[in-house]
């Protein structure tokens, strides 16, 4: 049997050197005289250890990591081919503690397939969830999704199954199924790994959003800074259509549904639903009043569905297993599981999906590793650059919706970036303020102007002008930009900034002047 050697292909493993190893293995391969194959998979998530190579053996596959292009000759000298040990030797994947702990259900096949493989993704339960849907009614299709407890993954946590409901429900010529891709959230990439490790499963969860919603067109929202994305996006769409996954006539069934990958310029504001779908038609990315709900009337004036990559991406997974099997998983109202993206001064950074319901202080200490620079952790800002930040006193928080909000936090898309005790609180919470200013679309007041005043108070607040003076207008500030904002861009700016002065008062007091010397 040909050796087979997988080697990640994801922009993840692509910035840690992963091309420069394979160009190592095919030499050195060619060198030896030596035939095998090389499978450019998706990354399984686990960073610290990409470039992580793997080869399958007759008693499995084998992983060795971090692998460098100096290492490879020493690799193929000690039998990596055949799974002998090495310095680099991680030994079966999956037992891989930080994988090992791990409840894959939406990545069950990120990092263990050819992306592009359509026989692959069969093989490991694909299509299973999508043949299920083209002989149910579509409103069946509704009602399982909802009794699944699936909620939106990009942030706001809103019940599917609803959103699905209503489109449903509004008559129309013509519907549309839009997968929100622009994410833009510091610490997160969960989208990416899904689309450049295991595409055909968002293909497969938006086509049966399509059929149970009466939608017939899906546009794949990415944005410019994702080209790999892009691409596999782009040709696991093709690679479907020819199969007749997509196109007049889904698996060979009465429904119709095909898929259009558009890219965005790369706006922050444009995650926002409503400006994406500006973006989509062509227009410049402005968030848009609401009534009328995207639901009822969005892309083109039609009902649509927006829904994020993981949220559509765990939907073939519920359909094959029933809502029962996924209901079982989480905590309270967070049914399912969460691909929690762990990123910042952290040991252990990467992406690990698990039920919802373990602590922040599990996830941060336990999985992560602490720090990486080896200094105590000072703070943890989950949900991107509009999360609050935690301090060790909330460990103790479970990962669930509910639980965040009330302690005034966002679980947002999942992503957590980890601090040590040399942050400067002050300087983020004016990087938030900032962030706001320059991402602002500029439609509502609070937020466009809100932002610019935030800064330029903070700033006063740095340079000790009147302090007890600028921490009460920069909370008067936060309320009205909580309150007042359009869309959650300048709703949730006030998130970091008085998560920072509440939990870090100390921050934002002025440093003693020092007694002048006689």
């Amino acid at each position: 049997m040909i050796p087979r050697i997988y080697i990640p292909g994801d922009s993840g493993a692509l910035a840690l050197g992963a091309d420069k190893v394979a160009k190592a293995i095919e030499s050195e391969l060619a060198a030896r005289g030596v035939e095998a194959k090389i499978i450019r998979n998706g990354s399984r998530g686990a960073y610290f250890l990409e470039p992580m190579v793997e080869v399958a053996t007759a008693t499995g596959r084998i992983a060795y990591g971090p692998v460098q292009p100096s290492d490879v000759k020493s690799l193929f000298d000690s039998g990596f081919l055949t799974g002998s040990p090495h310095k680099r030797w991680l030994g079966d994947p999956a037992k891989i503690p930080f994988l090992a702990r791990q409840t894959r259900l939406t990545f069950a096949r990120c990092g263990v397939i050819d992306p592009f493989s359509l026989d692959a993704y069969e093989r490991l339960d694909g299509l299973k969830g999508l043949r299920k849907a083209t002989t149910m009614q579509p409103a069946d299709i509704v009602r399982e999704v909802t009794e699944s407890g699936l909620r939106g993954r990009g942030g706001a946590g809103f019940p599917t199954g609803i959103k699905w409901k209503t489109v449903l429900d509004t008559p129309a010529d013509r519907k549309y199924i839009v997968c929100n891709a622009d994410e833009g959230d510091s610490g997160t990439f969960a989208d990416r790994m899904i689309m450049e490790g295991d595409p055909f499963v968002l293909i497969e969860g938006m086509a049966i959003a399509g059929i149970a919603t009466g939608a017939t067109k899906g546009f794949i929202y990415i944005r410019s800074e994702y080209p790999h994305a892009v691409a596999a996006m782009n040709k696991a769409a093709a690679i479907a259509r020819k199969a007749g996954v997509l196109g007049a006539s889904v698996l060979g069934s009465s429904y119709a549904f095909d898929i259009e990958v558009r890219v965005g310029a790369g706006a922050y504001v444009c995650g926002e639903e409503t400006s994406l779908l500006d973006s989509l038609e062509g227009k410049r990315g402005e968030v848009r009043a609401k009534p009328p709900l995207p639901a009822h009337k969005g892309l083109f004036g039609k009902p649509t569905v927006i829904n994020n990559v993981i949220s559509l991406a765990s939907v073939p997974v519920i359909l094959d297993k029933g809502a029962a099997f996924y209901q079982n998983f989480g905590l309270g109202r967070s049914r399912g599981t969460i691909p929690i993206q762990i990123a910042g001064n952290v040991r252990y950074g990467g992406l690990f999906e698990a039920a919802f319901g373990l602590t922040l202080g599990e996830i941060v200490e336990e999985i992560g590793g602490g720090t990486r620079s080896g200094r105590p952790v000072k703070a943890v800002q989950v949900g991107g650059p509009l999360g609050a930040y935690f301090p060790r006193a909330l460990f103790d928080t479970p990962f669930d919706y509910e639980a965040f909000a009330a302690r005034d936090g966002l679980i947002g898309h999942a992503g957590i970036v980890v601090f040590d005790d040399t942050a400067d609180m002050l300087k983020q919470a004016r990087f938030a303020m900032e962030f706001c200013a320059i991402e602002s679309c500029g439609k509502c007041t609070p937020c466009r102007i809100g932002s610019q005043r935030g800064v330029e108070v903070l700033d006063r607040l740095a340079r000790n002008i009147e302090p007890e003076k600028q921490l009460a207008l920069v909370t008067d500030l936060c309320n009205t930009m909580k309150f007042g904002s359009l869309c959650a861009l300048g709703g949730f700016t006030p998130y970091p900034v008085m998560s920072a002065l509440t939990h870090f008062p100390e921050d934002f007091k002025p440093a003693p002047v020092a007694e002048a010397a006689e």
